[in-house]
């Protein structure tokens, strides 16, 4: 079987998965059909809902059954959700796409670095995951800012909607593409299939034991849950700065360049930096830039959404190759899962909060609230990794 195949075949998938010129103008186009930041954030709270509630169990489902299937029906999804914005009118269409797309994401986030994992240990080369997780990322970045930047020369040109018409070509193209992955041998410790409890058992076993990967995974779960929010609503803190809809994509563009170098560099500065060293450093410039975000109004703000997307682009690398150097192969998509599960967890109660200060001070207040919670948690992650991470470099 030719595995390595497998590697080129997820960037094409990822390239086309986020190729998505709807995502540039989305806030735009659901303010336009009467969803305001309360309803926004109440469709966010239902999407991470639904992965909580189905991360672990489509985590499982992809090691016992297969990682491709997942990738494909995570595919597919996307592609009923896309085609239902179009169409949707009242809060309830949106809330039913949104669990479609929360669906989707529970399916393949773990199936998708698991299939990549081992795929790579099919020829001996999964010490070097980290660096194709990063060009995998990469991918995403390429095809977001493609995306980004003729999404908002259309959306300025065009209805909003045609954007969301061209982003379910492109999620066609990836759903063939990944049609054609093959899926790669695991072997198991066990003779015997492994039933869903017992799994769950030993995924809870696993976190017990591992303190250090639990603190590096949580990092992980709170810098991307608090960079969601920065990813679901910058479209209108522009708008509130009376930031023209034609540069929309030319700001995008430069918020996922930033991203690029720290997606490369996590193999050079994990062997000169200590873990905690790096996600204290990424977390407290998060903590300050969300600050400077809710305070200044003006183009200070940009700056710092910026600086946190150049902080950002290390964290996914560098976490997730953590957590996968430290798992079994036959329970790699499960012990994934935990991780985006772990996130959504948080999103729900940072998305009621950060709703709240919303309602009351627009959309500077919710990132104010994300602020004191990352200045919390970097309290938190530097007196629990004295403990637990003091001798990783």
């Amino acid at each position: 079987m030719d595995y390595e195949a497998n590697i080129w075949k997820l960037y094409v998938v990822r390239f086309f998965y986020n190729l998505i010129p709807a995502y540039v103008i989305e806030r735009l186009f659901w303010e336009q059909k009467g969803m305001t930041i309360q309803l926004v954030v109440y469709t966010e709270i239902i999407f991470a809902i639904t992965v909580v509630l189905l991360e672990v169990p489509t985590g499982i489902i992809a090691d016992k059954w297969g990682r491709k299937k997942m990738i494909v029906l995570s595919a597919l999804l996307e592609c009923g959700m896309l085609l239902m914005l179009v169409f949707a009118t009242e809060f309830w269409h949106f809330a039913v796409a949104i669990f479609l797309a929360g669906v989707a994401r529970s399916a393949s986030s773990g199936s998708e670095n698991a299939l990549l994992y081992d795929s790579l240990m099919q020829d001996g080369k999964q010490h070097h995951f980290e660096k194709y997780l990063g060009r995998l990322s990469a991918c995403d970045l390429i095809s977001a800012i493609i995306a980004a930047l003729c999404g908002s020369y259309l959306a300025n040109r065009y209805d909003l909607e045609l954007n969301y018409w061209i982003s379910i070509v492109s999620m066609m193209v990836a759903l063939y593409v990944s049609m054609m992955l093959i899926e790669p041998t695991v072997k198991s410790t066990s003779e015997q299939p492994i039933k869903m409890r017992e799994y769950l058992i030993a995924s809870i076993t696993f976190f017990r034991k591992c303190p250090d990967i639990c603190l590096v995974v949580l990092s992980g779960m709170m810098i991307g849950a608090t960079l969601s929010f920065m990813d679901e609503f910058w479209q209108l803190y522009l708008n509130r700065l009376e930031f023209p809809i034609l540069y929309f994509g030319l700001f995008s563009a430069a918020m996922m360049i930033l991203r690029l170098p720290g997606n490369f560099i996590v193999p050079l500065i994990k062997r000169r930096f200590r873990y905690r060293t790096i996600l204290s450093c990424v977390t407290l410039v998060f903590a300050g830039g969300f600050f400077c975000i809710s305070i200044v109004k003006d183009d200070i703000g940009l700056v710092a959404i910026l600086l946190i997307c150049l902080f950002s682009g290390v964290v996914e690398p560098l976490t997730t190759g953590y957590l996968h150097h430290r798992t079994e192969s036959s329970m790699r998509a499960t012990i994934d899962s935990f991780q985006s599960l772990g996130l959504n967890a948080i999103l729900i109660f940072t998305g009621l909060g950060f709703g709240f200060f919303s309602s009351k001070f627009d959309v500077f207040g919710g990132f104010g609230f994300i602020a004191l919670v990352s200045g919390f948690f970097w309290v938190y992650f530097n007196i629990m990794s004295k403990k637990h991470l003091k001798d990783e470099i």
